[in-house]
This record gives C-alpha cells, sequence and structure tokens, in this order.
C-alpha cells in the first residue's frame, strides 16, 4: 500500500479507554506517517448511550496515548454527500497543498458513507472490539471511586433538558350511560387514568395508548382518539428540570373483560355524569382523582358532551 505523507482517520472512539483494536489501527497509521489526523464523529445527540462521551473527553484519551497526533471533530449530517465535503473541508484546512492524504478505516467504518477527494484505504485488523459491548459491560458496573461519581454528575448536568412523553387513556362503556375507567395504584387511595411512558418500540402515541391500556386493564380498545396535551405536575419531577408531557386519548371498549395487573391494583367503572368539572375546586367525584389528572378529566368531560354523551 502506498504510503501518503498524512494519514487520516475517522472514528467514534466513544469508550473509556483506547481497546486493543483502537491501539492496532491508530499506530499503523502513527508509525508510517508524518502526520496522523484523528477526526471524531460528533453526534447531535448529547450524553446518549451510543454517544456518552463528549469530543474534549475523546480528544485527551487519544492524546494520552498518541501526543503528536492532531485531533479534530467533525458533526453527523443526515447526508453522507454533505458530511464528505465537510470532511474535505475540514481536512484541506490543516494539511498543505503539497502533502498527500489517505483517509483510513477498519472493518464496519465511515468509508462506506465517503465520496469526498481523498483516497480511501481499509486496513486489516488483527483485533475486533465492539464498542457497544465495551458500553454495556460499563454500564452494569458502579466504582467506589470520586471521579466515578464526578463523571456521572457531569453526565447528568450536560445533557439537554428533556420532556418525557407519556399516554393516558379515557376508556369508556355504555351501560346505559356513558362510564369511565379509573384505576388506583397499590397503596394510593386516589383514582387516575390509566396510562403511562410511551415506549421507543411503539411505532406511535396511539400504539402507546393500546399498550398501556392492555398493560394495566386487559382490556382491548377501538383505535385512540386524540384528545389534549398538557404538562403533569407528577411530584416525582417537581424538583426536576425534566417534565412530563402527556398525551391524552379516548377509546371505547373492544372486547375483554377489567383485568388490573401491571402496576395497577384496583379498576372501577365511574358514571361521566357524576363528575364535576365547573370552576377551579374539585367536586363530587372528581376530589377522589389525583389532582394531576383534574386537568385530564375535564378534558375527557368536555370530549364527550361535544359528542353528546
Amino acid at each position: 500500500m502506498p504510503k501518503a505523507d498524512v494519514g487520516v482517520i475517522v472514528g467514534r472512539f466513544q469508550v473509556h479507554r483506547l481497546h486493543d483494536a483502537h491501539r492496532e489501527l491508530i499506530n499503523s497509521i502513527y508509525t508510517t506517517h508524518s502526520k496522523t489526523i484523528i477526526v471524531l464523529g460528533l453526534s447531535h445527540v448529547k450524553v446518549s448511550i451510543e454517544n456518552p462521551l463528549d469530543f474534549e473527553a475523546r480528544r485527551q484519551m487519544i492524546l494520552d496515548t498518541f501526543p503528536n497526533a492532531t485531533v479534530l471533530y467533525i458533526k453527523d449530517e443526515a447526508s453522507n454527500g454533505v458530511w464528505s465535503k465537510k470532511l474535505d473541508a475540514l481536512i484541506g484546512d490543516v494539511v498543505s497543498p503539497a502533502q498527500t492524504v489517505t483517509l483510513y478505516g477498519g472493518r464496519d467504518s465511515f468509508l462506506f458513507a465517503y465520496s469526498g477527494r481523498y483516497k480511501t484505504a481499509e486496513l486489516e485488523q488483527s483485533v475486533y472490539v465492539s464498542g457497544s459491548e465495551v458500553r454495556k459491560t460499563i454500564s452494569k458496573a458502579v466504582k467506589a471511586t470520586e471521579d466515578f461519581r464526578a463523571g456521572v454528575i457531569w453526565a447528568s448536568a450536560n445533557q439537554y433538558p428533556r420532556v418525557f412523553p407519556t399516554v393516558d387513556i379515557g376508556i369508556f362503556r355504555y351501560k346505559p350511560t356513558t362510564e369511565l375507567l379509573l384505576v388506583r395504584k397499590p397503596n394510593e387511595a386516589l383514582w387516575r387514568l390509566p396510562g403511562g411512558f410511551a415506549d421507543p418500540k411503539d411505532n406511535s402515541y396511539e400504539t402507546s395508548a393500546r399498550r398501556e391500556a392492555a398493560e394495566e386493564t386487559g382490556l382491548e380498545i377501538t383505535d385512540p382518539i386524540y384528545v389534549a396535551s398538557m404538562q403533569i405536575d407528577d411530584w416525582r419531577y417537581r424538583r426536576e428540570t425534566d417534565k412530563i408531557t402527556t398525551l391524552l386519548f379516548a377509546a371505547n371498549i373492544m372486547f375483554g373483560g377489567v383485568r388490573p395487573a401491571d402496576d395497577v391494583a384496583y379498576a372501577q367503572w365511574f358514571p361521566m355524569s357524576k363528575f364535576k368539572v365547573d370552576g377551579d375546586e374539585p367536586g363530587w367525584l372528581l376530589s377522589d382523582i389525583v389532582p394531576e389528572h383534574w386537568s385530564l378529566i375535564k378534558k375527557l368531560h368536555d370530549f364527550k358532551r361535544k359528542q353528546g354523551m
């Protein structure tokens, strides 16, 4: 393989220390080129499972072992073509016109996405280590060190404020008047609507509503109808920057019998005509519901009133 003046490696290096595969890859370039540039991929998502480390942490990790390397970063792009042009411009800023450049990658590297002007070469590696498996192993261990605790605090502080999406479902039946199903959790005295956190595996919030209804009540429901969304004053998040926003749905029973399950201990049908929802103060029956769901019940009451109950 003809050697260029400058060897460039593009990777993520999202691990706590360089492993043998990293060292083998970098060494093969570091010892055979007059200049080594390592470009770190930078995700737009901060401190995530797949991208837990920021640029500076990874830069210092590399320079500890390869102090003469030039370490840069490039942000992810939706388009491989745009990303390739930006990578070319980044490299062009730190190499001279007389220097030749080759981009190197190992198996499963960035090479498939690159379409820029520089030559590329795939390096055969004798060692292969999965970064995902390394991160998974680390995530299961707690270390009794000051640095570990400081790192957890740093990671917590360096995330964007988050909204946790939940779904709440007004499940109705007609016997002969309109009745609403409410549930109660263990060790709680007040009732609430069935619901819970949306799951990344669900392909829509409607799917989340169906899943939560089935898990907590044992019921199969009709297609959920969106009613409203609002921030929930959940007591667990009152002192947190992160908040919960719920999407409220309405649906009717399709089939099944009520069977409290998951984190629900009791379930009961209540006639909608008994809810007093006028004004700001809770009325009869509404006072038996968790305060953070009062606004949801009012929304459902208005929704059913427009339908003629």
